[in-house]
């Protein structure tokens, strides 16, 4: 069992940077990908970023490309997402999840386990 719990969301303005952390429970974090997905009020959730469970490899949605950065640190059991030149449609209730597997991180279907989420809102 690997319990997640989300932080640093908030209120930011256009062109801001947020910082969230994904702090999980149990000694067998590194043996999971890590992945970050949100969603906005009336939308369906959708993949934002990804990295392997050795974080050799990250994954990014076109939309964040070059804006966000996943990254994980396994000595504090915690995964993070960047967040740069933020702009208003990043807002969004955003979601970490942990997957056993290593394929099709894109897919929420492969995740196991999800935070309760927080919020980011970016204002104009």
């Amino acid at each position: 069992q690997v319990q997640l719990v989300e932080s640093g969301g908030g209120l930011v303005q256009a062109g801001g940077s947020l910082r969230l952390s994904c702090a999980a429970s149990g000694r067998t974090f590194s043996s999971y990908a890590m992945g970050w997905f949100r969603q906005a009020p009336g939308k369906e959730r959708e993949f934002v970023a990804a990295i392997s469970w050795s974080g050799g490899s990250t994954y990014y949605a076109d939309s964040v490309k070059g804006r966000f950065t996943i990254s994980r640190d396994d000595a504090k059991n915690t995964a993070y997402l960047q967040m740069n030149s933020l702009k208003p449609e990043d807002t969004a209730i955003y979601y970490c999840a942990a997957s056993s597997r290593s394929t099709n991180l894109r897919a929420d279907t492969q995740y196991h386990y999800w935070g309760q989420g927080t919020q980011v809102t970016v204002s104009s």
